[in-house]
């Protein structure tokens, strides 16, 4: 039973310590600093390179008093565990080790930019003994703190992922080959699955060196992720052996829908295995599109399946000359000002973040991120920004909000379904996830518009909900739109049909399913039975993304964008219901068992992220209508992102202006949810705030500012 004492109620901090900063000279006042501004929780990098000096020999001196100063100062400690910097000393004695990259060159100790300490990117821990001596060293961290009194649990992964083309040493080649053993079992049809006949030994498997469609790609992207999160759960379980008092939390980079195939970023995967969840996010890298932010929330809330989630690394400072700022205007998240400062926190407590943490307190004095990310001075002194986060802080930790964290976001209205296989083929296949990602995202980015909330729903949850023959409670929407699905296993087809038959609604883009088991394109299509699902069968098909940027097709009264590829139908038990300008048809519907489906025969997701025209974001909008799902909250300025949290703390709405001007606008929730008599302004001015009818909220919010209201 983990101790409710661990952490506060609403951890909010920063990360702190990294060895070379900041200077120890300034650790007390900082802390003191930091305690006095309202930050009740700090986290560090204890890095295994600048602890085990020489083989056993431990320094832990400046942790040590890292720990102390949290206790006198009524902080907690997060525990970043940080493996991934070998000692110098392991370099030479287990230089077996070493990552190897696809190249076959060994990948030797060097920098992290993040911090100026030696030993990354560690070592590889298919090796038993790298592994017997990195467990030994979080052994002895553990055993250490795990009684501390400024101790409140541990990061087991930083970022969570990988290099893309690393490791192809002989113990991760033997490791690939006993998970082939047990998928395939006899190397025969291993041999017939790959199209390599002539295997007689299992030692004549080597990893694929290229990335291209074929089984063998394919299984070796799967088994990478696999074998990542397998040693993920051996740090979580060894932690727990040795301190089930403390929880045990990681962090990724909400890079499921882009990087998981490449990088092995699943949020899904990596949450399983925590206590609690969280993110790495911050405008200055990604764009300060409202759409960004948001999305990246709901994807790690959605995949850390109701545990509590952090947005674990924030941004509060600039950041400096990196690749992804060059030829950004300032006002877009490159120079943080106090109103993006809280901006940014506001926009994630709407999404229902339970904790918060920047990237940095203080920026780092050396590296090339030098001056970036945190509120404070570089030497650690106020400014305008940390008085915006100590006041966020209070705000947050105080005991008035308590209620608040106990409720969380209602259910979505519509759920986007989360396929790894699609994303792994999509990479194999191109090189890049980008027409996956973007027809992933151009879909929230089309229902946000429309400020219809949205989940991200993995397909293993659909299968749970499909085995579920009664209908009983699932945790996911009763309306599901399924993005470019192009590649689908014939386990994922079979349940998503029986997931409508049992009575739910599915909405999918085109070429569904057109890719099937090992990457074969199916002889008829839809593939894998498909036809059946959707009532309709191919008569024509594009593979030309160059050319269908301005690809539109009709439905509902508008005309929306589509693009990537086209389909065209003729309806079998279907009805036709949209169409290409040329008469082809376009999209079709059908009632089959207790559910119905929608076919569209290209991606109106990558077509509105492309475009944003009033036509695809009316295709949308009208997604929600024909599926008769009433949307929860309407609101009359689409500039304003309404939210709604519901549960034992209340119900309290939230009204987020990402814009750079005051807005005025009534907020009007369903005529079946309970009206209210009265309401209590949590966040904003309660002079500008009212209750209309008991159902509608009138408010003016200000620039990159939100309204709280409890009603």
């Amino acid at each position: 039973m983990l101790s409710s004492a661990a952490l506060p109620a609403f951890p909010y901090g920063a990360v702190y310590f990294r060895k070379t900063n900041p200077p120890c000279a300034d650790w007390d006042r900082d802390y003191q600093t930091a305690a006095d501004d309202g930050h009740n929780a700090f986290r560090h990098w204890f890095l295994w390179s600048a602890v085990e000096v020489t083989p056993g020999e431990f320094d832990w001196s400046d942790y040590d008093r890292q720990l102390d100063l949290a206790a006198e100062n009524g902080i907690r400690t997060i525990v970043a565990e940080m493996m991934t910097s070998a000692p110098e000393w392991a370099f030479r004695s287990l230089a077996h080790a070493r990552y190897v990259r696809r190249d076959g060159t060994p990948v030797r100790s060097g920098m992290s930019p993040s911090c100026a300490v030696g030993g990354f990117p560690g070592l590889c821990l298919d090796n038993a003994d790298a592994r017997e001596r990195a467990g030994a060293f979080l052994t002895a961290l553990v055993t250490r703190y795990r009684n501390h009194p400024g101790l409140g649990g541990y990061d087991i992964w930083n970022e969570c992922g990988y290099a893309e083309d690393v490791c192809y040493c002989p113990a991760t080649a033997a490791a690939f080959r006993s998970w082939l053993r047990e998928r395939y079992g006899d190397l025969r049809t291993l041999g017939q699955a790959w199209g390599r006949y002539s295997y007689a030994e299992w030692d004549d498997i080597e990893p694929p060196r290229t990335v291209e469609p074929y089984a063998d790609v394919l299984d070796w992207l799967e088994f990478r992720q696999d074998n990542a999160y397998r040693l993920m759960r051996w740090r979580a379980d060894l932690i727990r052996a040795l301190d089930p008092d403390h929880p045990v939390t990681a962090h990724g980079v909400a890079g499921s829908l882009t990087h998981a195939a490449p990088r092995g970023t699943d949020d899904w995967r990596a949450a399983a295995e925590v206590e609690s969840y969280g993110l790495t996010w911050g405008s200055s890298r990604h764009g300060d599109e409202p759409w960004k932010q948001m999305h990246a929330m709901d994807l790690v809330r959605s995949a850390s399946r109701g545990k509590p989630f952090w947005h674990a690394e924030a941004y509060a400072g600039p950041l400096w000359m990196q690749p992804q700022v060059v030829g950004k205007p300032r006002d877009e998240g490159r120079i943080a000002s106090v109103e993006d400062v809280r901006y940014w926190n506001l926009a994630s407590f709407a999404c229902g973040a339970s904790g918060l943490f920047y990237l940095r307190w203080r920026p780092l004095l050396d590296g090339p991120l030098f001056g970036a990310f945190g509120a404070y001075g570089m030497d650690g002194s106020r400014t305008p920004r940390s008085d915006m986060v100590s006041r966020l802080a209070r705000w947050a930790t105080a005991p008035e909000q308590e209620g608040l964290w106990r409720s969380r976001p209602v259910p979505a209205e519509v759920g986007i379904v989360y396929c790894p296989e699609t994303q792994i083929f999509t990479y194999a296949q191109q090189r890049s996830t980008d027409f996956y990602a973007r027809a992933v995202q151009g879909a929230y980015q089309g229902f946000l518009a429309n400020n219809i909330q949205a989940s991200f729903v993995h397909v293993d949850d659909v299968v749970s909900a499909a085995a579920d023959a009664e209908g009983g409670e699932t945790r996911i929407p009763s309306v599901l739109y399924l993005p470019y699905p192009v590649m689908l296993n014939r386990a994922t087809t079979e349940c998503l049909a029986a997931w409508v038959e049992a009575g739910g609604t599915l909405v999918t883009e085109g070429c569904p399913g057109y890719f099937a088991d090992l990457g074969r394109v199916g002889t008829s299509q839809p593939g894998n039975g498909l036809d059946k699902l959707f009532g309709a069968r191919e008569t024509y098909v594009e593979f030309t993304p160059d050319l269908l940027d301005d690809l539109t097709f009709s439905i509902d009264g508008s005309t929306a964008h589509g693009g990537i590829f086209l389909q065209a139908y003729e309806p079998t038990t279907g009805t036709p219901v949209g169409w290409y300008a040329d008469g082809r048809v376009a999209a079709v519907d059908h009632q089959i068992g207790a559910g119905r489906t929608r076919l569209v025969g290209t991606f109106p997701g990558a077509g509105f992220g492309r475009h944003h025209d009033q036509g695809t974001r009316s295709y949308f909008a009208r997604l929600l209508e024909w599926a008769g799902v009433r949307q929860l909250v309407r609101v009359s300025d689409s500039r304003v992102i309404a939210r709604v949290h519901d549960g034992e703390g209340g119900r309290y709405l939230w009204l987020l202006n990402p814009g750079h001007e005051p807005v005025r606008v009534t907020a009007t929730l369903a005529a079946h949810v309970p009206g209210s008599s009265g309401l209590s302004v949590r966040w904003g001015d309660p002079a500008r705030v009212g209750l209309v009818d008991g159902r509608s909220v009138d408010a003016t919010i200000g620039a990159r500012d939100a309204v709280l209201c409890e009603v």
